[in-house]
């Protein structure tokens, strides 16, 4: 079995197949053959995406364990709004599971290309989100739910599994047991 972790960065695909021509995807990566994306992450998301050819372990992955998420908001959420996340949130498609929510004083990441708009009179705050279940644009959603869009958002967590200094479109191999 391998276990792979890409640094996707922003405008690509979690996915080997474009769905229109021109498109980024996986395939720019020169990934090990026969390995799939365990999870997304959204064309407009960076970060850590797990690749494996273990199926059952996807599943495992995905139900038990956490995935850290780091958010530039748009405004600056009160402790009441992060409350309400950290309780859970009802999103269209049902409630959330409560996650743990807090705002980082300092995040160091390489710059996005393209950079992310700027407004000189709106603040952005930077949230670390930790999540254990993973729906279709969540982190998005939620912060949306309580009226601060997301502006950037990068994955930086898999289970126990970081790698701060793996730079945007490379990736690693590494064993099960630094996931989980």
């Amino acid at each position: 079995m391998r276990y792979i972790i890409l640094n996707k960065p922003y405008g690509v695909l979690s996915q080997f197949t474009p769905e229109i021509e021109g498109q980024k995807t996986l395939e720019l990566f020169n990934l090990p053959p026969n390995v799939y994306a365990a999870g997304r992450l959204d064309k407009n998301s960076e970060g850590l995406l797990l690749l494996t050819n273990d199926g059952p372990f996807i599943k495992m992955f995905l139900d038990h364990h956490p995935r850290t998420y780091w958010a530039q908001v748009e405004g600056i959420p009160s402790s009441d709004d992060l409350n309400k996340m950290r309780r859970g949130l009802k999103l269209k498609d049902g409630p959330t599971k409560p996650c743990k929510v807090n705002v980082l004083s300092q995040v160091l990441l390489p710059e996005r290309d393209p950079p992310i708009r700027y407004r000189a009179n709106i603040p952005t705050t930077w949230l670390e989100l930790i999540l254990t279940e993973g729906r279709n644009r969540q982190v998005r959603r939620m912060t949306a739910a309580i009226g601060y869009p997301t502006l950037r958002l990068v994955r930086t967590k898999l289970g126990h599994f970081q790698a701060p200094n793996l730079p945007p479109g490379e990736w690693i191999e590494i064993n099960k047991d630094q996931l989980v």
